[in-house]
């Protein structure tokens, strides 16, 4: 009796070592990888031992030490779905941590300022069919976008901040289009919040569609300020906006690159030239630079501008002014 008490005593000791060298040892084992690293796909429900084997099979470690660690970890156990790059010198335990942390393969998305939701969707087409970036059943055409989302209003045009953003591959669009309207609800909200106190806009989305067209007029930082003083101050005396762009937009598919004058005299809910006021919804996404600008400009007297043509523009008071400006710049007298 007193011999198996004391075999079990040692073989209680022995489990014990064994558990204190798995949970303090393991982890800082080096994972077996090549140079260029592995990919791991972990399916959405994807068991713990099956992406214990999965990760076997890839020559990551031993099956029974990736067993062993997964069971002895302090985490709460759940692995995460994504893509995985597991590159050298990842120990097991920070490969354990990316799984459980769902730190996955994130690649960059770069939605320019002033492009529209018909350019983001062609944008997020390509790269679902080109590089499976995104599962193709979630990118859905802009009509449909607001619905899915819940939000409103029901046409998102600009009612999403233009920036850099990270998806995992064969992410899902929506999730995407739901990052970035909130970003754009937050920035535009702060810029509301800093808005002239005489400003003629009456709402934060008439902020947003003054800002698109800011957008569009130019590409300069240093010219924002400007233009959305010039596009105020005849909002303020009743003078039509008579901007380019928004007839662009109006046009839609019809546009071939060129305006015309006949293009300029065809009523269309967007002809600024034709309408009083600000066109129904905006016409492309602006960045902060273009919101803070229509919300709060510089004051000055100018109604008018032109492009020089190296990217800045020329701003004029009168119609005399911009006349002399747009022979100078446009017409070469």
């Amino acid at each position: 009796m007193k011999k198996i008490f004391v075999s079990l005593l040692f073989a209680l000791a022995a489990f014990s070592v064994s558990l204190f060298a798995g949970r303090e040892m393991l982890p800082s084992v080096r994972a077996t990888l090549p140079e260029g690293g592995v990919t791991l796909t972990v399916a959405r429900g994807a068991s713990v031992s099956r992406v214990v084997g999965d990760l076997a099979k890839l020559g990551v470690a031993p099956a029974w030490q990736l067993q062993l660690l997964s069971r002895l970890r302090d985490g709460d156990g759940k692995i995460r779905a994504g893509q995985y790059l597991f590159s050298p010198p990842q120990t097991l335990g920070e490969v354990f941590d990316a799984l459980e942390t769902g730190a996955a393969i994130q690649l960059p998305i770069t939605v320019v300022e002033g492009s529209t939701q018909r350019e983001l969707y062609a944008q997020m087409k390509k790269l679902g069919d080109d590089s499976k970036q995104f599962r193709p059943d979630t990118v859905l055409a802009p009509e449909q976008w607001a619905a899915r989302l819940a939000v409103e209003p029901q046409n998102l045009e600009g009612f999403l901040f233009p920036d850099t953003y990270f998806v995992a591959p064969g992410g899902n669009a929506l999730h995407l289009l739901g990052a970035m309207h909130k970003r754009m609800k937050q920035e535009l909200a702060n810029a509301w919040e800093q808005r002239a106190p005489d400003t003629p806009l009456k709402s934060p989305y008439e902020a947003l569609i003054l800002a698109s067209i800011i957008e569009k007029e130019t590409g300069r930082d240093s010219d924002r300020p400007l233009v959305g003083s010039v596009f105020v101050n005849r909002l303020r005396i009743g003078m039509r906006l008579q901007t380019d762009p928004t007839v662009i937009y109006g046009l839609g598919s019809k546009f071939d690159g060129n305006l015309r004058k006949v293009d300029l005299q065809t009523d269309t809910p967007y002809n600024s030239y034709t309408r009083d006021g600000l066109p129904p919804t905006p016409i492309a996404y602006p960045g902060r630079a273009s919101l803070r600008a229509a919300v709060n400009p510089p004051k000055s007297d100018y109604l008018y501008f032109v492009a020089r043509g190296d990217g800045t523009s020329e701003f004029s008071r009168n119609l005399a002014e911009h006349n002399r400006a747009v022979a100078k710049y446009q017409l070469g007298r």
